[in-house]
């Protein structure tokens, strides 16, 4: 047989699925901290609008990297089976959760709306999707990922109007860094692949929480 750079199967997918646990485990647990960092910082303000969008924000965001963590560490088939629709469920909750903010706070009222039910409705499609189909879509699955993430476009002049420059750049940095790794998600038959793919989902989010930080939580409207 011949010789391979990788380690024997078994224990490359072992170490390949500890990486990719123990990435978004930290996900997970920068996001609690993220989340608590906003919704103490709103409760302060009084806005209820800030605290209702903050703790979306936050839900989907740790939903998402708990169950990711959970889905590569988890070892019996059928939790495995359940874990990992939870977690491409949770993509699209974390793209529409991440909207949130900005919508209800910065740009409320009907463009704002109107982009809310819009991206809403596009992320519980997504979800249907997953479950009744499974495994099959990915690429049209993928292709409402990024869909979702760049629909702002419509309305980049009110987004504009309602942010402060540092946020923009943060916002438009985030969906950077998230497009960027699709490349590697969609690669992660490739060894450590899935793992890089990681990587840029946890800078994708820190960008769009420090825009939500520095963009969201101080706006007056």
């Amino acid at each position: 047989m011949t010789a391979t750079p990788y380690p024997a199967p078994n224990i490359h997918h072992r170490i390949e699925e500890w990486l990719n646990s123990a990435t978004h485990g930290l996900g997970a647990i920068l996001s609690v901290i993220g989340t608590a960092a906003l919704i103490v910082g709103a409760s302060q303000s009084g806005d209820a609008w800030k605290i209702v969008s903050f703790s979306i924000f936050g839900a989907s965001l740790i939903l998402l990297y708990l169950a990711s963590a959970l889905y590569h560490g988890a070892r019996r088939p059928e939790l495995k089976r359940a874990f990992k629709t939870l977690d491409h469920c949770a993509i699209f909750l974390l793209i529409a959760g991440t909207y949130t903010p900005f919508l209800l706070v910065n740009m409320r009222g009907t463009v704002g709306w109107t982009l809310f039910a819009v991206i809403w409705s596009l992320a519980i499609t997504g979800v249907v999707l997953k479950v009744i189909f499974k495994n099959r879509f990915k690429l049209a699955r993928v292709g409402i990922y990024v869909a979702m993430g760049w629909l702002i476009t419509f309305a980049s002049s009110d987004l504009v109007a309602n942010l402060s420059e540092t946020a923009l750049n943060l916002t438009i940095a985030g969906g950077i860094v998230y497009t960027a790794g699709v490349a590697f998600y969609l690669a992660d038959r490739i060894p450590y692949m899935h793992a890089i793919w990681h990587l840029f989902v946890i800078g994708g989010s820190a960008c769009h929480f420090s825009a939500i930080y520095y963009g969201v939580l101080p706006h007056v409207a």
